[in-house]
């Protein structure tokens, strides 16, 4: 397969995935552009736009550099056109002991929300998962994106309320990848 037609997928992945309102595929570099616009419109919903600093140059590498580590599904309406986006990544559960999928982002425009296509892209993860032996598929949810969590909820997903997500970045991250404490000298959880 040539690097301008390979996709943004684990091997094996069908090409498409037919839905009700059009096809669910692995995302190809040409779909960069449409991903990218679509991080920045997620991001706008999210009130976060002033956070995105991904360019398309950055997608590319990651999702079809020599080493990728982050995947994509592109959702289109009966016409072709691109409405929607997957972007996740394998994970591990030491406790299971398989992978899994971790859901970055799943945006559907606002125009076809309504239209299956979110649920499209969930159920081609899902499929992925099954095939590949993986245990788990998850994913982040904004406490206040109700519509979201409805949506989710009706999918049989569940909150894993007992859990907080801890994250460094910027200055905090910087800061703790400079520390050079001598070993036992910070204690650990």
């Amino acid at each position: 397969m040539s690097d301008s037609t390979r996709t943004a997928t684990t091997p094996g992945t069908p090409a498409t995935t037919r839905g009700p309102g059009g096809l669910v595929r692995p995302a190809t570099r040409g779909d960069v552009p449409e991903i990218h616009a679509m991080v920045r419109e997620l991001a706008a919903y999210e009130k976060a736009l002033h956070e995105v600093r991904t360019t398309e140059e950055q997608l590319t590498e990651a999702l079809f550099g020599a080493h990728p580590a982050v995947f994509a599904h592109i959702a289109q309406d009966a016409a072709g056109e691109p409405v929607g986006f997957a972007l996740w990544f394998r994970n591990f559960s030491t406790w299971r002991g398989t992978h899994g999928i971790y859901l970055e982002d799943l945006y559907v425009r606002p125009a076809s929300r309504g239209g299956g296509h979110g649920k499209a892209l969930l159920t081609e993860l899902a499929r992925i998962c099954v095939r590949e032996g993986y245990e788990r598929l998850e994913w982040s949810v904004l406490n206040w994106n109700t519509p979201s969590i409805a949506f989710y909820e009706s999918l049989g997903a569940r909150p894993q309320d007992e859990w907080t997500v801890y994250r460094l970045t910027d200055e905090a991250l910087a800061a703790a990848g400079a520390r050079r404490e001598a070993p036992g000298s910070v204690r650990e959880g």
